[in-house]
């Protein structure tokens, strides 16, 4: 029982990591659309949404029947709850990157983005590719160091967010109503691209360790016996 245990877990783990690669996959193509006005590319993403969407509903559904006939326990248990949290988490990058090649297919042949947000994006998306490559080898190596790393590197694509508003808001802008919503909503999708992958990084944190970690973890001067857990264990 537990070898039949072991095989069917290692699919569903191998689907995880294809899961992720697949949303990648779609980051960069997102990207490539919306900075280079690449329809096709746009087109390629909003299609292949639908293999990711696939691949939540067979992770979600094997897990199901894993806590059905195995009744895992204790570190198991973790694992199996665990991936059914990062499958939907990746589902929700998908859609995020769907939603920029449709806003970058919806303004072709013109660009989405004014000249003066356009280095900001560039930086944006020069991050979420490199953390979305990141995730892939996290989540295969259960390199749980690696994972805090992207949790504090957060800051740096928040920021970047910051300064999308910063342009916005400043007395120097000239963007038409559409161009300002357009800027606007791709900002929050990119932000919200680095909160699902501090979400994934924190839930591989938590299968490894049984801890879930804070976005801040303390510094060595904290009196905590340098404890990089803020966060009670996840129940």
């Amino acid at each position: 029982m537990r070898v039949i245990f072991t095989e069917e877990l290692k699919q569903v783990a191998d689907d995880l990591d294809r899961m992720a690669q697949e949303v990648h996959t779609a980051i960069v193509g997102a990207g490539k659309a919306l900075l280079e006005s690449d329809v096709e590319a746009a087109q390629n993403v909003i299609d292949g949404d639908l293999e990711i969407d696939a691949l939540e509903t067979s992770i979600i559904n094997q897990c199901v029947q894993l806590l059905a006939k195995q009744s895992p326990v204790a570190t198991d248990l973790r694992v199996v709850v665990s991936t059914l949290r990062l499958a939907s988490t990746f589902e929700r990058m998908g859609d995020l990157a769907r939603h920029v090649a449709e806003i970058a297919r919806r303004t072709y042949p013109e660009s989405a983005l004014t000249p003066e947000t356009r280095e900001t994006f560039e930086k944006m998306q020069a991050f979420l590719d490199a953390t979305s490559a990141k995730l892939i080898t996290v989540l295969s190596d259960r390199d749980d160091k690696a994972a805090e790393q992207l949790i504090i590197d957060d800051d740096k694509l928040d920021e970047l967010h910051h300064q999308i508003f910063d342009i916005v808001n400043g007395a120097n802008w000239t963007g038409t109503t559409q161009q300002t919503i357009d800027v606007v909503l791709l900002g929050r999708f990119y932000e919200r691209f680095g909160d699902h992958a501090v979400s994934v990084a924190r839930r591989l944190v938590y299968i490894v360790s049984g801890f879930d970690p804070s976005k801040a973890p303390k510094s060595k001067a904290d009196d905590s016996a340098n404890d990089p857990y803020l966060a009670a264990p996840a129940k």
